[in-house]
């Protein structure tokens, strides 16, 4: 039974989007009908609409992976079928600006950490997401102009220990951004058997060119998280109506 998100299994709809901010939530609710709130027990605000005709939850996952493994675990537990991350990243690869939109296609992790070699020691998960779903959520994308990007990103235990040294290598690995949740998300997806994506917006940029020194905020990212909002909740509309 979940202790932290304290929800009934009726209140939690089979697709959900999940951030880390609760003010993303906030935000997305705007786009939902009939919203209730179903859990705020320890900050992590839950809230549970409709969008046209698809009912959908919004979740708050706070900051860090073994953070965000709870509340992935116990929205699983409560009947989400799929979960969306929908949060900020910052930028690696160099082509990468404040404000760009990444579908995220494989997280890579340091051995042994984000949370995933709690669940699999010695082991390396699979941290990739459901294609489809990545795929519908590119289609959907494309299909009302929005420009976006898509790559691996690596998925940290420390928000302050990046150097010039980090970016410089991740850069050589292919990364394109650097977050903290999602290979946790992808891992915990394919061993529990729910579907997962994460959809990422920069809110900064760590090679040095460009926009280096900016960090927007959700508040000052609205406008971009509402497009990528709306392409997600017409996902699951056309999708996974019926779940």
């Amino acid at each position: 039974m979940p202790i932290h998100i304290k929800a009934r299994r009726e209140d939690i709809a089979a697709n959900v989007i999940a951030s880390g901010d609760p003010a993303r939530v906030d935000l997305i609710a705007g786009l939902l009908s009939d919203v209730k709130v179903v859990n705020t027990h320890r900050g992590l605000k839950v809230v549970t609409g409709y969008y046209k005709n698809t009912r959908i939850t919004l979740a708050t996952h706070g900051i860090g992976a073994p953070s965000a493994a709870i509340v992935f675990e116990e929205l699983n537990q409560l009947g989400a079928k799929r979960i969306v991350r929908l949060g900020t990243t910052g930028g690696i690869r160099k082509d990468t600006r404040v404000g760009d939109i990444i579908v995220v296609t494989a997280a890579a992790y340091t051995q042994g950490g984000c949370a995933v070699g709690q669940y699999m020691p010695g082991i390396c998960g699979a941290t990739g997401p459901d294609p489809k779903l990545t795929y519908y959520i590119m289609r959907g994308l494309e299909e009302r102009g929005i420009p976006y990007k898509y790559g691996p990103v690596f998925s940290s235990d420390s928000f302050y220990s990046e150097s010039e040294e980090f970016v410089e290598t991740m850069s050589k690995y292919g990364i394109i951004a650097v977050e903290m949740e999602a290979a946790a998300l992808f891992a915990l997806g394919w061993m529990r058997g729910f579907e997962t994506a994460c959809v990422l917006v920069v809110s900064d940029v760590l090679h040095g060119e460009g926009d280096k020194g900016v960090f927007l905020t959700t508040e000052e990212l609205a406008n971009v998280f509402l497009k990528v909002g709306e392409v997600l909740l017409n996902v699951y509309d056309r999708y996974y109506r019926a779940d």
